[in-house]
């Protein structure tokens, strides 16, 4: 399905991980062999995000061959001195296009004057054309990623006409009280993560799918935004123009 607010681009770099949390026990990480949702929606949260919307990837693509290449690593000991080695699995040379849209945000009502649905789409396809607003990682910090607009499905990817391929049980991704409305925490679980001819086809949160399983990990509130705190409120440049605009100016 495409949403008038829709953006499709390439995200692609050297080296990934999508950290299986099973491999993280031993404190030697092993990537997924396909992004999690939960990883191309901080992608796309670095391009352009504000706290007015929430984005929802649609659908990714795998352009390139599926390869690991595992490094030893020496990360810090934060219980004591020094360093420990490890080996971590990496996903390397990949290439995913992705679609998304986004859709408003109905837990801040205090940012209901900023839904200016032309304004954020436009303001989301420049930041895709100049790489982002952030920097990009592919699953973790030292995976950098490059950014760029493309027509989604265009090219040809390495897994067309390939058939359906099945990972198993997958993160899907993280409920966080800001976007669900409940003083929580909680994490999703994707029963059967599939790939078919290269494209990921994932459930959203909102949709209640039956793939989708849900454990709570801890009491969390949500970020207040107080007003010349650290929200800038009413007071917002150009908020007076769009009051005067739709009527509303008291």
């Amino acid at each position: 399905m495409m949403h008038r607010n829709t953006v499709e681009f390439v995200v692609h770099g050297k080296y990934a991980l999508f950290s299986d949390p099973i491999t993280r026990v031993g404190g030697e990480k092993f990537s997924y062999q396909i992004p999690t949702y939960q990883a191309l929606k901080g992608v796309l949260e670095s391009v352009y995000w504000k706290p007015t919307l929430i984005w929802y990837i649609d659908e990714a693509r795998v352009m390139n061959k599926i390869q690991t290449q595992s490094k030893g690593i020496r990360p810090i000991k934060y219980a004591s001195a020094g360093n420990d080695l490890a080996y971590y699995t990496y996903l390397k040379d990949v290439c995913y296009q992705v679609r998304a849209h986004f859709e408003w945000n109905e837990n801040r009502p205090e940012l209901a004057h900023d839904r200016n649905e032309h304004k954020h789409h436009n303001i989301a396809k420049r930041m895709i054309e100049r790489g982002g607003r952030r920097d990009i990682f592919i699953g973790t910090r030292e995976c950098q990623g490059y950014v760029e607009p493309c027509m989604f499905d265009e090219g040809e990817g390495f897994y067309d006409g390939y058939g359906e391929l099945n990972f198993g049980v997958m993160v899907h991704g993280f409920d966080y009280p800001d976007e669900t409305g409940k003083d929580e925490m909680s994490v999703r679980l994707w029963k059967s993560a599939k790939m078919e001819n290269g494209h990921i086809k994932f459930p959203l949160p909102y949709d209640e799918s039956p793939e989708i399983v849900r454990r709570f990990i801890r009491p969390m509130k949500a970020k207040i935004f107080e007003g010349k705190v650290n929200f800038s409120g009413l007071d917002e440049p150009g908020f007076a123009l769009i009051l005067a605009e739709s009527g509303e100016e008291s």
